[in-house]
């Protein structure tokens, strides 16, 4: 019949073929030593999933300007260059500092084609700054846009 002293007929005392050695052992515990446990990767993965969702929201780009509200807002999808004019009266051009003695010909050079140009300008910038600005756009031969909020009507109550 065969059998060995181990009494399971491998001839080895665990059952692998190889007697008492460490290689049976490795062996047979092969199936958990090569299982990578996921659960601290799934919570790290959640925990920054988290922080991401939390601080998305401050996470704002751009020049921080405080268009006016107006009660009739014309909708366009033209796309133009914007000028911004933040309340300190500095001019930028696509949200880069621009001085406003060569706006025209920062335009004119990043958008060749364009014969319109928004304005966005903040809610408490100084009259003059802004008047300087529409003037020189208007020299240089520039169709002027404001670019502005509607002013949003109080909650509508369903009936």
């Amino acid at each position: 019949m065969g059998i060995t002293a181990g009494g399971n007929g491998n001839g080895g005392g665990n059952g692998s073929g190889f007697g008492n050695s460490p290689f049976g052992r490795r062996r047979r515990m092969n199936g958990t030593i090569s299982e990578m446990n996921v659960v601290p990767l799934v919570d790290v993965v959640l925990v920054l999933l988290i922080i991401f969702m939390l601080t998305a929201h401050v996470m704002e780009f751009g020049l921080e300007v405080e268009v006016p509200r107006v009660r009739t807002v014309r909708n366009t999808s033209e796309e133009l260059p914007v000028v911004t004019l933040t309340k300190e009266g500095e001019v930028y051009l696509a949200e880069k500092p621009v001085n406003i003695n060569q706006l025209v010909a920062a335009i004119k050079a990043k958008y060749p084609d364009q014969q319109g140009v928004y304005i966005r300008a903040d809610k408490n910038v100084i009259w003059e700054p802004m008047a300087n600005v529409i003037s020189v756009l208007g020299d240089g031969k520039f169709a002027v846009r404001m670019v502005t909020q509607p002013i949003e009507d109080g909650p509508r109550r369903g009936r």
